[in-house]
C-alpha cells in the first residue's frame, strides 16, 4: 500500500478481508467443503472486495450518494452470504424442480443477480452486462421469438432456481473454477510480480534478443510471452510489460502504432502460452473434466507456433524496413541478469510440480510460497514488508475482478442449457453450413471473434463453448480440439477491430492511435490466425498420440506457419512484391489448414518454399554482383 492507503480505512478493510479470503482458500485446499458452502463464500467475498476496490464513479451523483450506494452493495453481498450459510442444509438437500421455491429464495436470488450485474459492469464494463440482460430477457420472453429461437420461457420461480439455487447457474462451473484454480494461479502471479519476476522476464528477453535485427520488437515478444504465461491476462500483460517495451521499440525506429500493435499481439498470445495460459483454460479443464496439466500440454505446440511465426514476421519486416537493433549503450543499460537469475525458480517449481502430477492448485500455492523464499537467496533481491503487502493486496483484488464476471456468465450457461438454446443453435449452424466442415468452422470463428469484441476472453470462451462446441463436435471433431478452436479465436478477439481491448490498452501506453494500433495488431495476428484449423485436422498438434506423430505434427505446423509468415513479413533476402507475396501466402495458408502429410499439404509446401528459395537465390546473386562490381 502507498502511505495514503495505509491510513485509508476503506483500503485497510479491503486488505483485511483480502487476507481472510486468502486464508479461506488455503483452508479449502487442504479441507474441501460442499459446493454450496465454498462457492457462495468465495463469490460473496469477491463481490465485497470488488465494491471496495472499485467504488461507484457516477460523478453526476453527490459523493455521499455514491458512498451510500457502495455501502448498500456491500451490505447486500453480506446479506446474500448470510442467506446461503443459514439455508445451506436446505439448499444442499432440496430436489430441483420438485422442492418449493420460497419468497425468500426469490428475494435473495434476485438480489444476487442484481449484484452480479453491477459487479460485472464495474469489473469489465457494459458489454458483458448487455449480453447478460439479453439472456435474462430470453429466459422470460423466449416464447415470443420465431423459429428455432422459440421456447416456452421460464416463470420467476424457475428462473431463480436454475440461476441461483443450484450448481448449474452462477454457482456452477464458472465459480467452481474460480474457487478451485483461478484463485491460486492469480495468487502466484501477484506474488511473482511483487518480487520482481516480471521485470526479470523483460530483461531476459532484452538480453536474449535486443542486439538482433528488430531486436526490441523480438524482446517485447519474448518478454510478453513469458510474462503472459504467468499473468494469463492480455490487458494486464500489456500494461505491465508495455511500459518498458513500447518506448524501447520506439527508440529504435519502430513507429508508435506498430510498437503498440506488437506489444498487444504478443501480450494476447500469452493467454495461449503454458504453464498458466488464461483463465479460460481453467474453465476448459472443468468443462472437459480433465486435469489442467493436460490442457497446458495440449496448448504448448500451438503457442510455440504462434510465437515462432510472430518472431519471424517481425524479423523479416525489420529487415524490409531497416529497423535498427539496440545500440551497445542501450543494451548495457539493462540490469545484469546474474544477480537475479534465481528468481526464475518459482515458475520452474510450478511447472515441475504440474509435470509430476501434483494438483494445479497445490502447485500454484507452493510456487507462491517459494516467491517469498527465493528472493532471500541473494541480498540484492530480498523483499521487505512493502512487497509482501503489495502481493497480499493485489491477489484478492485481481481474483475479485475475475470471479465476479465469470460467475455472472453462469446466467448465460443456465439459460442456454435449460432452454435447449445451445443444441438448437448447433443444429442451426450445421444447417446453414450445409454440413461443410470448413464452412462450419469459419462461422464459429467469426462468431467467437464477434462475441469477443468488448468481452473478456473468458466470457467470450464460455459463451462460445456453450453455443459452438456442440456444433463442431457434431462434425466429428474431438472435444479437446473443438474447445481449443473456440478458445483460440476468443483469445485473438482481444486484438480484432473494431473493439480490441488489448490493442486499446497498448495504444494508451504507447500514446498511439487506437485505430492504427488495432489494425497493426490485427495484421500481425493474421500470421497465426489459422493455426486452429491445423489442430482440428491433426490431433498431434495438441500433443495427442505417439511421440513420433506429435513431433511430425509440430514440425509440419512450424514449417507451414513459417511459410505463411514469409508472405506477411515481405522479405526473402530482398523485399517481396505483392506478385510474389500472394502466391507464397496462398501456399502457406493451404499448408496450415489442410491435414498434415496430405498430398495437398506437400504440394503447397513445395510450391511455397520453392518460390521463397528462388527469390532468395536471385537476391544473393544480386548482392554478390553488387559487391564484386560496385560501379554497377
Amino acid at each position: 500500500m502507498t502511505p495514503s492507503q495505509t491510513r485509508d480505512p476503506v483500503q485497510i478493510l479491503a486488505f483485511v478481508i483480502g487476507l481472510a479470503f486468502i486464508a479461506f482458500q488455503v483452508w479449502l485446499l487442504f479441507d474441501p467443503q460442499q459446493p454450496l458452502f465454498e462457492r457462495p463464500v468465495h463469490l460473496c467475498a469477491a463481490l465485497v472486495l470488488l465494491f471496495l476496490y472499485k467504488p461507484l464513479k457516477a460523478e453526476w451523483l453527490p459523493k455521499t450518494a455514491r458512498i451510500a450506494i457502495d455501502v448498500l452493495m456491500i451490505v447486500g453481498s453480506l446479506a446474500v452470504l448470510g442467506y446461503y450459510l443459514i439455508g445451506y442444509e436446505r439448499l444442499t438437500t432440496r430436489m430441483e424442480n420438485v422442492s418449493p421455491v420460497f419468497d425468500l429464495d426469490i428475494l435473495f436470488g434476485t438480489l444476487l443477480v442484481f449484484l452480479l450485474l453491477e459487479g460485472a459492469r464495474r469489473a469489465v464494463g457494459w458489454v458483458l452486462v448487455w449480453v447478460l440482460l439479453v439472456f435474462i430477457a430470453y429466459a422470460f420472453w423466449g416464447n415470443i421469438l420465431p423459429g428455432w429461437l422459440n421456447f416456452r420461457g421460464f416463470d420467476l420461480d424457475a428462473a431463480i432456481e436454475i440461476t441461483t439455487m443450484t450448481t448449474a447457474g452462477v454457482l456452477g462451473i464458472t465459480t467452481s473454477t474460480s474457487v478451485s484454480f483461478i484463485f491460486y494461479f492469480v495468487l502466484f502471479g501477484a506474488f511473482y510480480a511483487a518480487v520482481g519476476g516480471g521485470q526479470l522476464f523483460i530483461d531476459l528477453a532484452i538480453r536474449a534478443a535486443g542486439r538482433a535485427t528488430g531486436g526490441t520488437a523480438k524482446a517485447a515478444i519474448v518478454g510478453s510471452s513469458l510474462m503472459g504465461s504467468i499473468s494469463g491476462s492480455a490487458v494486464a500483460n500489456v500494461v505491465s510489460t508495455g511500459v518498458f517495451t513500447i518506448p524501447l521499440m520506439k527508440r529504435t525506429g519502430v513507429s508508435a502504432h506498430r510498437a503498440a500493435g506488437i506489444e498487444a499481439i504478443a501480450s494476447t498470445g500469452g493467454q495461449l502460452m503454458p504453464p498458466v495460459m488464461g483463465v479460460a483454460a481453467f474453465i476448459m479443464a472443468e468443462l472437459l473434466g480433465i486435469p489442467y496439466a493436460d490442457i497446458a500440454l495440449a496448448g504448448l505446440i500451438p503457442a510455440i507456433a504462434f510465437y515462432v511465426a510472430l518472431m519471424l514476421v517481425v524479423d523479416l519486416a525489420a529487415r524490409r524496413d531497416g529497423i535498427r537493433p539496440m545500440t551497445a549503450q542501450e543494451f548495457e543499460n539493462v540490469r545484469p541478469i546474474g544477480p537475479r537469475v534465481h528468481l526464475i525458480l518459482p515458475p520452474l517449481i510450478l511447472v515441475a510440480m504440474l509435470v509430476n502430477g501434483f494438483s494445479a492448485a497445490y502447485a500454484a500455492v507452493i510456487a507462491s510460497v517459494s516467491c517469498l523464499i527465493v528472493p532471500f537467496l541473494r541480498s540484492g533481491t530480498r523483499i521487505g514488508r512493502k512487497e509482501l503487502v503489495v502481493a497480499l493486496r493485489d491477489a484478492p483484488k485481481q481474483v475479485a475482478e475475475v470471479a465476479v464476471p465469470i460467475a455472472a456468465i453462469g446466467i448465460v450457461i443456465a439459460v442456454a442449457v435449460q432452454s435447449n438454446l445451445a443444441l438448437k443453435f448447433a443444429g442451426s449452424l450445421l444447417s446453414l453450413s450445409e454440413g461443410s466442415i470448413y464452412a462450419s468452422l469459419a462461422m464459429a470463428m467469426v462468431g467467437c471473434i464477434v462475441m469477443g469484441m468488448g468481452l473478456p476472453t473468458v466470457a467470450a470462451y464460455i459463451i462460445g463453448a456453450v453455443l459452438f462446441v456442440p456444433a463442431i463436435e457434431d462434425l466429428g471433431i474431438p472435444p479437446l480440439a473443438a474447445h481449443f478452436f473456440i478458445f483460440y479465436y476468443c483469445v485473438l478477439s482481444m486484438v480484432t477491430p473494431p473493439v480490441a481491448l488489448a490493442s486499446f490498452a497498448a495504444a494508451a501506453v504507447g500514446q498511439a492511435s487506437s485505430v492504427r494500433t488495432s489494425l497493426s495488431a490485427f495484421g500481425l495476428s493474421l500470421v497465426a490466425f489459422f493455426i486452429p484449423f491445423s489442430f482440428v485436422f491433426d490431433s498431434g498438434i495438441l500433443a495427442q498420440g505417439l511421440p513420433a506423430g506429435i513431433a511430425f505434427s509440430a514440425a509440419s505446423l512450424l514449417v507451414s506457419t513459417a511459410l505463411w509468415a514469409v508472405a506477411f513479413g515481405g522479405w526473402a533476402g530482398r523485399p517481396l512484391g505483392w506478385g510474389t507475396r500472394l502466391p507464397i501466402g496462398a501456399a502457406g495458408l493451404v499448408a496450415v489448414i489442410v491435414p498434415s502429410g496430405s498430398t495437398i499439404w506437400l504440394a503447397a509446401l513445395a510450391i511455397g518454399w520453392s518460390l521463397v528459395a528462388a527469390v532468395a537465390v536471385v537476391a544473393r546473386r544480386g548482392s554478390g554482383q553488387s559487391i564484386s562490381n560496385p560501379a554497377e
